[in-house]
This record gives C-alpha cells, structure tokens and sequence, in this order.
C-alpha cells in the first residue's frame, strides 16, 4: 500500500513537457484575462462602486463649503426604485420588447428562409440590400424616420391624410411603436445574416432526405430547417432582449420632435439624464447597476426556458 501510495504521489507531479505546456496556456490567456478585467469587470465594479456612494456638502444650504463622496449604502438603489419615471421606462421598454422582438425574429426567419430556398434569385442582391439598414448608426436611422413622422413634412403623414387617415406617429400612444418600426428596420437584416449563416452550416444530405421521403418546401422549412436554426433563434433573441433594454438613441433623437417623449421615457434615458443633466452620478450609477440586473435575469431567464423545454423534447424523444 505505501508503494502505491508513492506511486500516486509520483503521478501527480507534471512532467517538463506538461509543466512547459501549462506555462504556454498561462501566457496566451493572461493578455486576454488582463483585457477582461480591465474592460469588463473594472467599469462594473467601478459603477457598483459609485452606486454606493453619495455626495454630501457643507457650508450654509449646502452652498460655499466643501463637495465630497460619502458611504450611503442602498439609498441610490431605494431612491431609484421609488422614482415613478423610472419605473415606469421599466415597464414601457418590456411592452415594447414583447412586441418588437416577435415581430423582428419572425420577419428577420422569413427572409431568411426565402432567401435560402433553392428557386430564390438575386440572392446577393437582396441579402446586401435587407443588411444595409445595420450599417446605418441608430441616430442617423431615427433622424431619417424622423422626418417621415413630422407633421407637414412627412410623405407618409400626407398620403395618409389623402386617404382619410388621421394619423400622428409622435403621439402618446403611436410613438413607442415609431420607435419599435425604426429598430425592427434597422436589425432584421442583421438577424437574418445570423440565420443564413446557420441554414447555410446544415448538411445538404438532411435537404436530400427530406425531398427523397417526398417533403415538400414548407415541409423541409418547418421538420428540418426550423429545428436545426433553433441555436440562432435563441442567439439572436437573447442579443435583442438585450438591446431592447438599452433602448436610448432613438428617443433620444425623436425627443425633441415629440413632446410625449420625457427625461425618463426609458431607463437609459433617465439614467443618462441622472448623470448630465441632474448631475447625480451615483443615482444614475445604482440605475445603471438595476438596468444590468434586469438584462441578465431577463436573458438568462430565457435562456432556462428554452432550455428546459428542449430537455424536455429530449426525454420525449427518447422514450
């Protein structure tokens, strides 16, 4: 048994050539892990950091004496919290994210799948021209629609109104949707390239199989097509789930054409307003550090969902 013993202890000794390889592994990881830390968990800490804090003044009404950091716990998180406005942003970006993510993974899956067929032509053509949209930074995309929503400029507004149709894309109830039109215009493209690049990773044979069973177009699209996407659906959904919680350019440039778009119109929004506006660096940090929470719960809540559901598949398939 001692033999064995020191046997054991011998075999967990790395030999040179291990010890040697261990060191390689350590020296292509450390640029990264220093890149990672230093972009990724440094701002986070730094934002949970100044969450924390709070800026307390002296001299008479807090006028002519000394500024400086103090410890305030969780008052910029409670603060945040019991703030209406900012609630409320909460609450309007998730209606807008149940609505507009739907409506942009099923347009971004059709033309996807259009432009995978075998009959479709000017495939290159149409995939560049539906990607174009991407390219255009969400700033000049909503100062174009912009334009497309005032009043006494808009073509759009004016053939509606020729038609008998009173519409207003900036009012109360219509401009979270002209915002929603303005994002699903600008990333469909984008999702869709995702779903092209994973239709075009299926085996050709799987296509051949389904047509030889005698599967029609709408059959191989439904039974292989959508299974096998699934993985890119679910990236794809995740990554919007994400950008939709840090809705901000587009309100932000449609704010002044329209009145019913305020400081706190979503979270973003208001945190941005907190920090340069109102100067409360440290509220803005604690709704920063909230906006964050939410997007991971949000998206990794999805994540267990389709997960659990493809377990569950799994065990029926297998009997």
């Amino acid at each position: 048994m001692r033999r064995d013993a020191k046997g054991r202890g011998r075999a967990r000794r790395w030999t040179r050539t291990e010890a040697r390889n261990a060191r390689a592994a350590a020296g292509f990881l450390l640029p990264f892990l220093a890149l990672f830390v230093l972009c990724f968990l440094a701002p986070i800490g730094y934002a949970v950091y100044q969450s924390l804090l709070k800026v307390e003044r002296t001299g008479p009404l807090g006028l002519g004496g000394e500024t400086r950091d103090v410890w305030a716990g969780f008052a910029n998180y409670r603060h945040a919290l019991e703030d209406d406005r900012f609630v409320a942003g909460f609450g309007r970006v998730l209606l807008f994210g149940a609505v507009q993510i739907p409506v942009m993974i099923l347009l971004a899956t059709a033309l996807a799948l259009l432009l995978d067929a075998a009959s479709a032509r000017w495939v290159g053509f149409f995939r560049t021209a539906f990607f174009l949209p991407y390219g255009v930074p969400g700033v000049i995309a909503s100062i174009l629609w912009g334009f497309l929503y005032v009043p006494g400029i808009s073509p759009l507004v004016e053939m509606a109104h020729s038609a008998g149709w009173e519409v207003d894309f900036l009012a109360r109830d219509t401009v979270l949707w002209s915002i929603a039109n303005i994002v699903t215009w600008q990333f469909t493209g984008y999702n869709m390239l995702v779903l092209i690049a994973q239709l075009k990773a299926v085996p050709e044979e799987l296509y051949e199989a389904a047509r030889i069973d005698g599967a029609n177009a709408w059959q191989v699209a439904r039974h292989v097509k959508l299974p096998l996407i699934r993985p890119a659906l679910v990236l794809t959904t995740v990554f919007s789930i994400i950008g939709t919680l840090q809705l901000f350019a587009e309100p932000m440039v449609l704010r002044p054409l329209a009145n019913t778009i305020d400081s706190g119109y979503t979270p973003n929004l208001h945190a941005y307003n907190e920090a340069f506006t109102s100067n409360n660096q440290h509220i803005a940090a604690a709704e920063a550090v909230l906006l964050a929470v939410v997007a991971c719960v949000l998206s990794f809540g999805f994540l267990r969902l389709v997960g659990g559901g493809a377990r569950r598949r799994g065990r029926e398939d297998g009997g």
